[in-house]
């Protein structure tokens, strides 16, 4: 007895140690080690989401107060990064629009990763004339340019935070739609779904618990990347008059009312929400680049 049980005793000694913490954890650990970059867009990220969350308790002034006496200071122990027209301050009402970015750009990420992921599973999975409808659909979408078409929505719904929450939401679920659809594609050809089908499991069950968490990856790598194209664009709606009302801050916002008027009289007004913009971009940019490198599995040989 004790002979025959040797091998598998044997076999269970040399099996891999037992993970002792979340996979996502793992990632992190791997992003720290081998991408310096996206540590760095991560950094970036992360204190952006704390200047939004605590800017009630960071920032010395609200972002309305008005100092008429104040006005057009460049920096001073009293405000950092000057102040603007009505002596309001510019760094408080950066952190307000750091608020304002992540909020929508979150907001909006969070909405088209469902749409994209609904759209893009479905498609793949029943294949045929709902592919062909679904992707037409997604074509017709796709052939206006994007700007102009979120402008003329924008005109019709108002501005307001939650309407260019949603109308960037569905722009980003029906173009990362077709990303979602190719690795779903790839998965429907595996040998397990043809068992999960044999067994009489139904198409939801399937699509659920055997297509959905082999997507996931790429989804958090498509949200991961595309946060800084929601918030450019909602900035680049913001400047045009068109994104959250006044008396709200937003970076765009600022770059197109004091930002363009007092452009020569104050430049700091347009250097640092541009500044604050940049570093939003290059911070979601990298985080998501990192990202793409360790979830998908194509490039993990690299």
């Amino acid at each position: 007895m004790s002979i025959a049980t040797a091998p598998a005793d044997v076999a269970l000694a040399r099996r891999a140690p037992a993970r002792t913490r979340p996979w996502y954890l793992d990632v992190w650990v791997q992003m720290v080690r081998r991408k310096p970059l996206g540590t760095m867009g991560g950094a970036i990220v992360v204190v952006m989401l704390a200047a939004a969350v605590g800017a009630e308790w960071i920032s010395p002034y609200g972002f309305s107060q008005t100092s008429l006496l104040e006005r057009f200071i460049a920096m001073n122990r009293s405000h950092w990064l000057g102040t603007d027209q009505l002596g309001r301050d510019v760094l408080t009402r950066l952190i307000y629009g750091a608020r304002i970015s992540l909020y929508v750009g979150f907001g909006a990420v969070l909405v088209g990763s469902v749409l994209a992921t609904t759209i893009g599973i479905l498609s793949a999975y029943f294949g045929g004339r709902v592919d062909m409808l679904v992707q037409r659909g997604v074509d017709a979408w796709m052939a206006f340019p994007p700007l102009l078409l979120l402008m003329s929505i924008m005109s019709l719904l108002g501005p307001s935070v939650w309407n260019i929450t949603i109308v960037l939401g569905v722009a980003f679920g029906i173009q990362n739609s077709r990303v979602v659809r190719g690795v779903a594609l790839g998965i429907k050809e595996h040998t397990y779904i043809e068992s999960a089908r044999a067994m009489g499991s139904g198409h939801l069950a399937i699509a659920a618990r055997h297509i959905l968490p082999n997507v996931m990856p790429t989804i958090i790598v498509v949200a991961t990347t595309g946060l800084s194209t929601v918030i450019l664009t909602e900035a680049s709606l913001s400047f045009l008059g068109l994104g959250v009302p006044p008396p709200y801050p937003t970076w765009g916002g600022m770059l197109s009312l004091a930002g363009l008027d007092h452009m020569y009289q104050a430049p700091w007004l347009a250097i640092w929400p541009a500044v604050a913009l940049s570093l939003a971009v290059f911070g979601f940019n990298m985080l998501g680049d990192g990202l793409r490198d360790l979830l998908d599995p194509r490039l993990k040989g690299g």
